[in-house]
């Protein structure tokens, strides 16, 4: 049963358990600090296919092959598949599953889709059975999409963040110990009027502050309760005012908090200006590093904050400003 807990924060009481994880990267990622924590690298940045948009599918169902037989379960077993990514009618996610023949119920929550599909796939586990939570994107076809594409030679910007060519998959059970989804919070969709569609960062922070604060105010907890507060995506940017925002309302985050946009790649020698992006950026670093270290218990309480900017490809055309989400999710062992 799920328990109200506040005004906007949940408890999940059967506490579904992780019973499997998979990730998949590109080239890229792989050149990042967290290279060894990830399932599968792909170097192809088609993956054997002939489009972008092709491979990043092929991503997604890696992801979830990945999780399946981690967690010893078949596709048949399966009750929902709860998934998203950045394309245009979420194609990456319905045309790389459909092969499994799983029930599917699309999600977009933009950078946040990986906090939501786990909040989904948590609040139908109590109905018993699997549940999957899944995301992906790919660097080249969101740059087609939101921005331009490649062979233009379009000139980033320096708050500019680097979406993420990867996938992370999640398989959901109803077990007595394991990695749990203990509770969250669904967030509520913040404008506070940015319309630079290349400060992802900037956009996404108020509501990242907002979730916080929410959470921590209906679990009358504070930071120092959880070893990591992880967000994804803010970047550099985006963390650097979220601390800001926070610390206005007497909230300091700052020796618990990690970006995965910044986990994944070595800023230092990697030119992803202010770190990296997209549905899976957040889904790879918490279906690797961060499942890793909370099964190896060196993390015990983990806050995941996944936020999205709410855009599409034509509403900055049309001179609208940027809303954005966040969901926090507490992974628990």
């Amino acid at each position: 049963m799920i328990k109200r807990t506040g005004a906007y924060t949940i408890a999940f009481e059967s506490q579904p358990v992780i019973a499997g994880w998979g990730s998949v990267v590109g080239k890229k990622e792989a050149e990042g600090p967290l290279k060894n924590y990830f399932d599968k690298i792909i170097y192809d940045s088609y993956d054997g296919c002939d489009t972008f948009e092709q491979a990043e599918s092929m991503f997604q169902g890696e992801a979830l092959e990945k999780a399946l037989e981690r967690s010893k379960t078949h596709a048949n077993e399966v009750d929902c598949v709860f998934a998203g990514d950045l394309l245009n009618q979420c194609i990456g996610s319905s045309f790389g599953l459909m092969k499994f023949g799983i029930p599917y119920l699309g999600q977009y929550g933009a950078c946040s889709t990986m906090a939501q599909s786990l909040i989904m796939a948590a609040s139908a586990i109590e109905s018993g059975g699997a549940k999957v939570s899944a995301a992906s994107s790919h660097f080249c076809s969101a740059e087609r999409q939101y921005r331009f594409p490649l062979e233009y030679g379009g000139v980033r910007t320096p708050t500019a963040q680097w979406t993420v060519t990867g996938a992370g998959s999640c398989i959901l059970k109803s077990l007595k110990k394991g990695i749990c989804v203990a509770r969250a919070t669904v967030g509520r969709i913040v404008d506070l009027g940015v319309s630079d569609a290349n400060n992802m960062g900037a956009a996404m922070t108020p509501a990242a502050a907002q979730t916080l604060e929410c959470y921590l105010e209906d679990t009358k907890t504070s930071p120092e309760d959880y070893d990591m507060i992880i967000t994804g995506d803010l970047g550099e940017v985006g963390s650097k005012s979220l601390y800001d925002l926070l610390e206005r309302d007497g909230i300091n985050i700052r020796k618990q908090h990690n970006d995965c946009g910044l986990m994944i790649f070595e800023r230092s020698n990697q030119d992803v200006h202010a770190g990296g992006s997209g549905c899976g950026c957040s889904a790879a670093v918490v279906c690797s590093h961060i499942v890793d270290e909370l099964r190896a218990g060196r993390l015990g309480r983990v806050l995941f904050v996944g936020t999205g900017a709410l855009l599409s490809a034509v509403s900055p055309l049309q001179g609208e400003t940027v809303p954005s989400i966040a969901h926090a999710v507490l992974l628990t062992n």
